[in-house]
């Protein structure tokens, strides 16, 4: 972060639009900007084109005045999350606050155990609900660089340098440890992994030493995750220190 980061967490909002040179509000953002928001003449917000570029804008009577150049975040290291659907709003949750802490990708995991429709029409529906959470978050927490959220794959699609988070298990070790290197991670379904579902030789890391529920685990991953790879400044050390 630089110094024009307090202004940023002062502006009313952040919006994304396509064209970060010419920024035009598409219809839902201008009607939330002074509809909902009820945003006065001149009050700041800021802009996003989701690829890392931002700049101040002041509302107009109509349309927007930008108030700054365009400046860009630098990019942060890709993390993945492979997360198990979940029923309804827990799912919604774990979305948006994976956004948050700055995930850069979220892959449907279709484990054996999954509990909710996940295909045809309502996948695509579940899908759509998810990006809109992620596009309203990313505005929220001032984040420039979208969360992508990719088609669902099975647990054998996943790339062989996914770790897998688990309760128990050969190869199962601390945090401290465990997650240096791990840049992705898949989290599974309430019930747990079934037998088999992974290989042997598959890493694993722990998510701490309670039975969490489905939308903790997810969001506890993508906080190590983003955390181990330096996306809050800093890495973990391996040390448990305090």
């Amino acid at each position: 972060m630089n110094e024009l980061w307090p202004r940023r967490v002062a502006a009313l909002t952040q919006l994304r639009v396509d064209d970060i040179t010419v920024p035009v509000l598409g219809r839902d953002d201008d009607h939330h900007l002074r509809r909902v928001l009820r945003a006065n003449v001149g009050e700041e917000i800021v802009l996003s084109d989701g690829r890392g570029a931002w700049r101040f804008a002041s509302v107009a009577p109509s349309g927007l005045e930008v108030t700054s150049d365009v400046a860009r975040d630098p990019a942060p290291t890709t993390t993945t999350l492979y997360f198990a659907p979940l029923k309804g709003e827990r799912a919604e949750w774990a979305i948006a606050k994976a956004t948050e802490v700055g995930v850069s990708r979220v892959v449907p995991l279709l484990s054996e155990r999954v509990a909710i429709k996940f295909r045809g029409e309502a996948r695509d529906k579940i899908l759509a609900r998810w990006r809109r959470i992620a596009a309203e978050t990313c505005g929220q927490c001032r984040r420039t660089y979208d969360l992508v959220i990719d088609d669902p794959l099975t647990p054998a699609e996943v790339p062989a340098d996914a770790a897998v988070a688990d309760l128990v298990g050969d190869g199962a070790a601390d945090v401290s440890g465990d997650w240096r290197g791990v840049s992705a991670v898949c989290v599974g379904p309430e019930g747990g992994w079934a037998p088999g579902e992974w290989e042997a030789a598959r890493r694993r890391v722990s998510l701490g030493p309670t039975v969490l529920r489905g939308e903790t685990a997810a969001v506890v991953a993508a906080a190590l995750v983003t955390f181990t790879n330096g996306s809050w400044g800093f890495t973990g050390s391996g040390s448990q220190n305090g």
